[in-house]
């Protein structure tokens, strides 16, 4: 086992569970706020959500946390789970939704690579929503390296998509 293993290009991350104190209002943040379908649900102990009809892409539950305050936030965990928007007149969709809402963005970055707003969820559990600009426009580095940076996000230019036809 000398050869260094990669590993396969088509992996992707299928899926992840968050913790919550409190399943309804973790329900109302991701599917009534945010858009996610209720796939299945256990009772008041944990709920299955997806986009397009996949069996789940966020799992929520209370097994370990019902009525738990957050975590600490300098703690080690969950820095924070990304969603991946198809488009950026989808991810301004969402964010029109989180104005209309009066729900507040913790941040909100253009990382050259991506577009993305950061908000919690009620149980403090960062969230990003985002979209990846085309590969080709990626900026790079001279060695052709990708050039992954921290600008700010022009949040007029991203809801001026939602004039667009």
């Amino acid at each position: 086992m000398t050869e260094k293993y990669t590993i396969p290009a088509q992996t992707r991350i299928g899926h992840v569970h968050l913790k919550v104190a409190d399943l309804d209002r973790a329900l109302a943040f991701y599917c009534d706020l945010l858009g996610f379908n209720l796939i299945s649900r256990m009772g008041d102990e944990a709920a299955f959500i997806s986009a397009g009809g996949y069996h789940h892409h966020i799992g929520l539950n209370t097994w370990f946390s019902k009525d738990a305050p957050p975590a600490p936030r300098r703690s080690a965990g969950l820095f924070h789970l990304a969603i991946l928007y198809p488009t950026r007149k989808d991810l301004a969709v969402a964010f029109q939704r989180l104005i209309d809402a009066g729900h507040r963005l913790t941040g909100a970055s253009d990382h050259g690579v991506s577009e993305a707003l950061y908000l919690n969820d009620p149980d403090e559990n960062g969230v990003e929503l985002y979209w990846d600009r085309p590969e080709t426009s990626w900026p790079r580095h001279p060695d052709g390296s990708i050039n992954i940076y921290t600008a700010r996000l022009d949040l007029d230019s991203l809801l001026a998509e939602l004039g667009k036809e």
